[in-house]
């Protein structure tokens, strides 16, 4: 292991220990919501929540982040009870790939119904020792042998694609572009350089999973702003 990926391990493993601070980049739905100062929703976006909602959240979350993963289990499944599922808030998930394989993950999420995206990103989250090439390094015992491409094919068919399928969506050059575009333009519109990081109405709130009730008062602050 070269010196760079030692101290990128370490690192790693400090961020997921403090827990509340991003995974940090190391590699280079239709909705008729209203787009705000600071921020543009696209029709690509893949979203939940009311779309007429004065408050918008947008999530920049990397499939293979430890911390994103953590983020949501631990604060999500709360947030989309109390802000989302009750419209206050419109939420806005957006893919800022870490290193190519968090690419292919979002490719093969982007090949299923709409409605199956958001139980995919949950089932790559649940099941990073699958896949996630960082895994085996951070937590060697409960790392699992398929490897990335077999790990993915394995959660492919789980949500109900061939291999071929998988295989097929994975070499997806449009794709490809709009990935790199969503990354790029999080990166200068934002300074983005962790996941996850969180984007209220425009402005960045912070990286890291962010504890529910610290989320919650940053969210009801902007809430009582738009009335």
């Amino acid at each position: 292991m070269s010196r760079k990926s030692l101290l990128m391990l370490v690192a790693v493993i400090v961020l997921i220990a403090a827990a509340g601070i991003g995974y940090y980049y190391t590699s280079g739905s239709s909705q008729t919501a209203a787009n705000g100062q600071g921020f543009e929703i696209v029709p690509s976006d893949r979203v939940l929540g009311n779309a007429k909602a004065k408050v918008v959240l947008i999530e920049y979350a990397a499939p293979s982040c430890p911390v994103c993963a953590a983020f949501s289990a631990q604060s999500f499944p709360q947030l989309k009870a109390k802000y989302i599922d009750t419209a206050k808030i419109f939420y806005v998930f957006r893919v800022f790939p870490l290193r190519s394989d968090d690419g292919q993950a979002e490719k093969i999420a982007r090949c299923l119904p709409e409605d199956k995206y958001f139980a995919f990103i949950d089932l790559l989250f649940k099941n990073q020792a699958k896949w996630d090439v960082e895994f085996s390094q951070i937590n060697p015992a409960l790392a699992t042998p398929e490897g990335v491409h077999d790990g993915l094919v394995l959660l492919g068919r789980i949500a109900g694609m061939s291999k071929e399928q998988v295989d097929q969506c994975m070499v997806n050059k449009a794709e490809d572009d709009r990935i790199n575009k969503v990354s790029s333009d999080g990166e200068s519109r934002y300074s983005i350089n962790a996941t996850p990081t969180f984007i209220l109405n425009g402005v960045s709130i912070g990286s890291g999973n962010i504890p529910f009730d610290t989320m919650s008062k940053l969210l009801d602050t902007e809430l009582a702003k738009q009335h």
